[in-house]
């Protein structure tokens, strides 16, 4: 049942802004679920997973979604339904910043449907929620018993007027001469994302510097929160360790390691490469087929398929790592071969190709007047897009 007084845990940012973290008042029934308050602005994040995987799962099914309410500034869709529609396409960029940051931080060979969502359910103009979303996600899965080796969270650096500023309002975005979103737990940086105007590296690093400095101050309210919620939080699910085979694992290190390796050291082209890993797995299966008998086969089969692209992956890995050879036959200084070509569309306003490598892109321009301008209805925000 919901509290109607929360547990929360605050933490000031650089500019002396609070931001309180609350949980246990809304979504008791999901497996976390909290609220993140910055003055008006409020973002509500809930986190479920299921116990057991689906039969046959290959993957980790997570997914994130990130939406703001036009009830949370005090407006109405602008669409013809006057309803909520789908995920914009700043929603959606939100939503993948979030999940590139919590996704390695799931128990490898975890399965478990998993579903986060989050929602600016509270907002005022001048702040920018996006920079609290992955806040709002860790500190859900933090006081959850949903198995996360987090916390994490995100924050946005800016330079303006040279200064570093910490997720600053949106009227000091104007005039940054960089403006980057820095994804980080307490000790490592685990991803940047963002745009500047020829900064220098130095730059870049300063600010990477100053995010995750303001980072490890949340991660640490997060931790102090799932404590004051107690064993709920601070004790995990128990997982049970995905099943091996330790004699399917060396016979396929022993039958492909050295055709894998033949391939890999190459140079091959993209479609010869995946034509000689294809070559190795049928030998493979043939001798699989040869060597073990139908009823070890009927119980051990998706072993053999699984150590297979395990051993790939550490091949080119350890080649990459250990002796700077790419697959390509490139070391890691070597840009692929680049040619480009204009107006290759006869009928077209504008068209390009660019080639690099063995990946293209074919591109035209359409050139319109303001009558085909895009009408761009946000929560926070409608404006005409001339670029669509």
């Amino acid at each position: 049942m919901g509290q109607k007084t929360p547990i929360t845990q605050s933490f000031n940012l650089p500019d002396g802004r609070e931001v309180v973290l609350e949980t246990g008042k809304l979504a008791t029934q999901a497996d976390g679920s909290c609220v993140i308050r910055i003055g008006k602005t409020m973002l509500f994040a809930s986190v479920v997973s299921a116990h057991e995987p689906r039969e046959g799962q290959s993957f980790f099914p997570l997914s994130v979604d990130y939406q703001e309410k036009y009830a949370s500034i005090g407006r109405i869709p602008g669409n013809f339904f006057r309803r909520e529609a789908r995920l914009s396409d700043y929603e959606i960029l939100a939503s993948r910043l979030v999940d590139r940051a919590i996704r390695p931080l799931f128990p490898d060979g975890y399965m478990n449907d998993t579903q986060v969502i989050i929602n600016l359910i509270s907002a005022e103009q001048e702040v920018m929620p996006d920079a609290f979303v992955a806040l709002a996600a860790s500190t859900a899965l933090s006081v959850s018993d949903i198995p996360f080796s987090g916390p994490i969270s995100e924050v946005r650096v800016a330079k303006v007027n040279g200064e570093y500023l910490v997720n600053p309002n949106r009227d000091k975005l104007a005039n940054a001469t960089l403006n980057i979103i820095i994804a980080a737990s307490i000790d490592n940086v685990m991803m940047v994302e963002g745009d500047a105007k020829e900064v220098a590296e130095k730059e870049l690093v300063e600010a990477i510097k100053v995010g995750h400095d303001a980072i490890k101050v949340q991660c640490q309210a997060q931790l102090d929160l799932a404590a004051k919620v107690g064993e709920s939080a601070t004790v995990k699910r128990v997982i049970e360790a995905a099943p091996e085979n330790e004699e399917v694992k060396q016979w396929i290190d022993d039958t492909c390691r050295a055709g894998l390796e033949k391939v890999c050291r190459g140079g091959l082209a993209k479609h010869e490469r995946k034509a000689g890993y294809k070559e190795v797995k049928e030998a493979m299966k043939a001798a699989r087929d040869e060597k073990f008998d139908e009823e070890f086969l009927a119980e051990n089969n998706s072993f053999f398929g699984r150590y297979f692209d395990k051993l790939k992956k550490e091949i080119i890995r350890e080649l990459i790592l250990s002796e700077k050879l790419r697959l390509d036959g490139r070391n890691p200084e070597t840009v692929r071969p680049i040619w480009t070509e204009i107006d290759y569309l006869p009928s077209a306003h504008g068209s390009a190709i660019f080639n690099r490598g063995e990946t293209q892109a074919l591109t035209s321009l359409t050139l319109g007047s303001k009558l085909d301008q895009a009408m761009v209805d946000t929560a926070l925000d409608m404006y005409y897009e001339n670029f669509i």
